[in-house]
């Protein structure tokens, strides 16, 4: 098996376990969307940021992370290829130690101020990875003010854990409410009034615009499936400063630079309601209508 350029060292290892009766219980297999991201071109980790108002206690946030995160069994097994070939979740024990990882940053004598400090360790992480004799994930936690927060953690997780959906959901559920500390946090449901005095006419004109919306579903899903193909046999994409070319194995890869802004949930919420979409509609479009106008600045004619 090859990982960033290279051929992993990897013996076949034997991933059974006995049980009390006898019975061997296999390890279980790695999903293929968690496969997929152990092909060279594919390695591929999810680095977040998140500020804190104040600075964290280690030894708190170890002990919250033994007894919450590494419930979840991904993040307690290694991804270790059996005597077939195939790639499986083996339990392991897991030294929190070589997880949380506090650099010591010299901000006296460095003249780079905090932010671009912080930046610049986002951005060195993005040319290592993580070793993969253990979970693959670390969590970097730098006790330095910024102009934006007292504390800041970085998280680092390979792609094979998780989606991005999954990976928010699980962090949301280590966290408990400031009212009820015994409670998970809730995220807030719109609620729509219903109204119980619907006529026939109301009813049709409901079905005939969910029959619309369901042809117009099914009418992209065939077209996005027919230039999947098309795109996989002939077609070619097309050519940006953010194409890359050669995948994203180390052997061809560069750094990447994070650099993050805080926005206003406000001012957010206020584009929401005047164009009667949602704040990941905004989110997306302000992400967009940025990238865009990067790209026009510095590669446009």
């Amino acid at each position: 098996m090859e990982c960033g350029g290279k051929k992993m060292v990897l013996k076949p290892i034997r991933t059974s376990k006995k049980l009390n009766d006898g019975d061997e219980e296999e390890a279980i297999l790695l999903s293929p969307g968690s496969r997929m991201f152990h092909e060279p071109n594919y390695n591929i980790h999810i680095v977040a940021i998140m500020g804190w108002k104040i600075p964290l206690d280690i030894n708190s946030l170890k002990a919250q992370i033994l007894s919450k995160l590494l419930k979840h069994p991904r993040f307690s097994s290694l991804q270790v290829m059996d005597e077939s070939g195939e790639m499986r979740w083996v339990p392991t024990t897991v030294n929190i130690d070589d997880h949380v990882i506090v650099p010591q940053l010299d901000t006296i004598n460095n003249t780079m101020d905090t932010d671009k400090l912080v930046e610049q360790y986002m951005s060195n992480l993005s040319t290592t990875t993580i070793d993969i004799s253990k979970p693959l994930w670390d969590i970097h936690i730098l006790n330095v003010k910024t102009s934006h927060a007292e504390a800041t953690s970085i998280f680092r997780f390979h792609h094979s854990l998780g989606d991005g959906i999954a990976l928010m959901s699980l962090l949301l559920s280590c966290f408990r409410k400031t009212s009820d500390p015994t409670s998970l946090p809730t995220l807030p449901v719109s609620s729509k009034n219903k109204s119980n005095s619907k006529n026939i006419r109301s009813l049709i004109w409901q079905y005939i615009v969910k029959l619309w919306l369901f042809i117009r579903l099914l009418f992209n899903t065939v077209v996005d499936v027919l230039l999947f193909i098309a795109t996989a046999l002939f077609l070619k994409d097309s050519q940006s400063p953010f194409t890359v070319a050669k995948g994203f194995n180390k052997k061809h890869s560069t750094g990447q630079r994070f650099i993050y802004r805080t926005v206003s949930l406000d001012d957010i919420k206020f584009i929401k309601n005047a164009t009667n979409a949602t704040i990941n509609d905004v989110i997306l479009g302000i992400t967009q209508a940025a990238l865009s106008r990067y790209i026009n600045r510095k590669f446009g004619n």
